[in-house]
């Protein structure tokens, strides 16, 4: 049997900062991330828009609002230390009525307290940071926003942490564990602490460990469509005021890091945690548990999931999502949208007993196992100060 001071399961970006941050800390420590999968970040991290966001949704109280800022600097001082693509394209959030602009205050005052380096503009500063863009009045600016390639990132951690020491063990699948023996398709592995960063498996390795009994993973499934027309109709990431009553941004235009236009993502309720299509990762357990929670979230319409299902299903047809997207330009070829990116899944915790989206980063643990709960977006962003946290406060 192999023994290490720290096994930490799951190699997305948190998976990946953390074993960094332990390197950091105790640099002569032995340290494994083991992960199910052939290869690092092929979930979530390795999934997701790629945009580093800049910290104006978070609440002041927030584990998000304390680290988004400090990471995206953080993230884009790795990236160009180690020559990676990086595209700064900024962003505004436009909005579309009277309303939307006290919203638009809202984000704006989050902004200002969280330190990030937002501002508002007219509609024709607006126009002049996009010529494309539409808005009604005002927008919110954020020249910071940039784009990154997150499976570039993370294969460049990985070479990073293995020159370090750092061992790896792909294809080993998480089983069960006891104490602090972990019993895995490759046999038993044991550590003097256990680090479980699993993603939208992490509540059932917690609950393994007596943690994680108040939640519940409920997958959202995201979806792009990119746009192969040209890569200049839009030249910034423009996205809506956001529902800050849920945790989606809403439909929106990225720039990503290659200078290519998308918009996305969906949220769509999944069935089953790994629905990436038709019959993918296909659990009749676990459709029958998410099934459970998600219909009883729509009966009871908690948080007005009712209406958050049905609006994101209309999101199927793809007249309609891409309708939302013309909303914010003056021009958009509809037909320039032809195809869909791979999808992502949100490993968004739901809190069982107050039938609640958990809106911020969770963690639980104690002296032999830490368990991140809910790594859900900005963690790319974040991944760095977010890791040191969870390793200075959990782990050492």
């Amino acid at each position: 049997m192999k023994k290490y001071d720290f096994i930490i399961i799951g190699s997305g970006i948190i998976g990946l900062g953390v074993a960094l941050a332990l390197k950091d800390r105790k640099e002569q420590s032995r340290i494994l991330v083991m992960d199910k999968e052939a290869a690092e970040a092929q979930h979530a991290s390795g999934r997701n828009s790629g945009v580093l966001h800049a910290g104006f949704y978070y609440t002041a109280d927030s584990l998000k609002a304390r680290f988004t800022v400090e990471g995206s600097r953080a993230m884009k001082a790795y990236v160009k230390s180690r020559g990676l693509k990086i595209n700064e394209c900024g962003k505004l959030v436009v909005a579309q009525n009277e309303h939307e602009l006290g919203q638009l205050d809202e984000l704006l005052q989050r902004g200002k307290h969280n330190g990030s380096n937002v501002r508002l503009v007219d509609e024709a500063e607006a126009c002049r940071i996009e010529p494309n863009v539409r808005t009604f009045k005002r927008a919110l600016y954020s020249p910071d926003t940039a784009s990154i390639d997150p499976k570039e990132v993370c294969a460049s951690l990985k070479n990073d942490l293995q020159r370090s020491g750092v061992e790896f063990s792909f294809d080993t699948k998480y089983l069960g564990r006891s104490s602090n023996i972990l019993q895995t398709t490759k046999g038993d592995f044991e550590a003097g602490k256990i680090i479980n960063a699993a993603g939208l498996y992490a509540d059932r390795v917690a609950r393994d460990f007596g943690f994680g009994f108040k939640y519940t993973m409920v997958p959202f499934k995201g979806l792009y469509l990119k746009y192969t027309s040209n890569k200049t109709d839009v030249t910034t990431n423009i996205y809506p005021v956001p529902n800050l009553k849920n945790p989606f941004l809403g439909v929106h235009y990225t720039k990503t890091v290659t200078g290519d236009i998308k918009i996305g993502p969906t949220a769509i309720p999944a069935f089953w945690r790994e629905n990436y299509g038709a019959a993918s990762g296909f659990s009749a357990q676990e459709m029958a548990e998410v099934l459970f929670f998600e219909s009883k979230l729509y009966l009871t319409n908690a948080f007005n999931f009712r209406s958050l299902a049905h609006e994101e299903m209309r999101k199927y047809n793809k007249e309609y999502f891409i309708s939302l997207a013309a909303s914010m330009v003056r021009h958009i070829d509809p037909q320039g949208f032809t195809e869909w990116t791979k999808p992502g899944i949100r490993a968004q915790l739901l809190d069982k007993q107050e039938l609640k989206l958990v809106q911020d980063f969770v963690v639980e643990g104690d002296h032999k196992s830490i368990h991140v709960l809910n790594a859900v977006s900005p963690a790319f962003t974040c991944a760095f100060p977010f890791a040191r946290y969870v390793v200075d406060q959990y782990v050492i």
